[in-house]
């Protein structure tokens, strides 16, 4: 009898982490404190242990009370689409009530602990948060233009690891930012175009031309392209300390080439399975060009 209490507890506790995980969206929060530790890496005079464990559980808690947030919000239009119909508050699982005390708690831990490192890290999380649940969330069923300002707050993360390594902001991270910045768009379209139909049972205008076409796929064609430029200008010299060997500004334009290739072959076929394509290798370039960053610094 006792086996099978301690079993329940068991299991119970695994779906409460399970939902938790869900609400916060573990997933992308994790490669969001991926990108703000290179950053960190990146402005660091001296890495030091302490400020990246203050860094990460911060920056964790900021996009995980972003999530439950959005969650709150979108509850109702959750409950319309395949791909979401099975999170935590429309299947049923977690009260909105519950959802509101994971998402305030989580804000106040992550501005303070971010605060901690600085002031400047905290505040511009804190702006991440207010622009994704006040302005781009309201904004996903309105314009398309809603991933135009989607693109702030997701631009945020490299930028933030810099500002809390230094307490500074300049070119340095200003660069980040537009790397990442630039490269929200043909990363969120491929997307946008694979759930295109989901998406529009829950009411989203998401692609910046309303449909799965030709005009679509030349905007992410171009900010490719912007994205690209952008990531190997530190080889210039010009972007402060931020800079950039030649060997390593070669592989990250070929790594941009990579998925340039695969936003034409989006435009010569418009189909999910190339969207798709595009899609993980926009994944691949983010990760890859910032450990191409980091790793150039240090070698």
């Amino acid at each position: 009898m006792k086996t099978a209490v301690g079993s329940a507890k068991t299991n119970s506790l695994a779906l409460i982490f399970a939902d938790f995980k869900e609400i916060t969206k573990a997933r992308l929060a994790i490669s969001v404190v991926f990108s703000s530790i290179a950053g960190y890496l990146l402005g660091a005079y001296e890495v030091e242990f302490m400020p990246l464990l203050l860094l990460a559980f911060g920056g964790y808690c900021m996009v995980g009370a972003s999530n439950a947030f959005n969650q709150i919000i979108e509850k109702d239009l959750d409950a319309l689409m395949s791909r979401t119909k099975n999170r935590p508050i429309p299947a049923g699982r977690m009260s909105v009530s519950s959802a509101l005390t994971i998402a305030v708690i989580m804000t106040v831990l992550g501005v303070v602990t971010l605060y901690i490192l600085n002031p400047k890290t905290a505040m511009f999380a804190a702006i991440s948060i207010f622009l994704y649940t006040s302005v781009y969330t309201p904004l996903k069923t309105k314009t398309p233009l809603s991933v135009f300002i989607g693109a702030f707050p997701g631009a945020i993360p490299f930028m933030l690891g810099w500002v809390a390594a230094t307490n500074d902001f300049g070119i340095e991270p200003g660069t980040l930012f537009m790397i990442q910045f630039f490269w929200q768009f043909p990363h969120f379209w491929a997307l946008a175009w694979l759930l295109d139909e989901d998406y529009k049972k829950g009411g989203f205008k998401m692609l910046p031309t309303g449909e799965k076409d030709k005009g679509t796929a030349i905007q992410i064609i171009m900010y490719t392209i912007w994205m690209i430029v952008i990531s190997v200008i530190p080889v210039l010299g010009i972007t402060g300390r931020l800079q950039l060997s030649v060997p390593a500004a070669i592989l990250i334009f070929i790594l941009g080439m990579v998925m340039l290739v695969f936003a034409f072959r989006l435009y010569e076929k418009r189909d999910n399975k190339t969207a798709k394509k595009l899609m993980f290798a926009s994944i691949s370039y983010i990760s890859l060009m910032q450990i191409v960053y980091v790793a150039d610094k240090f070698i």
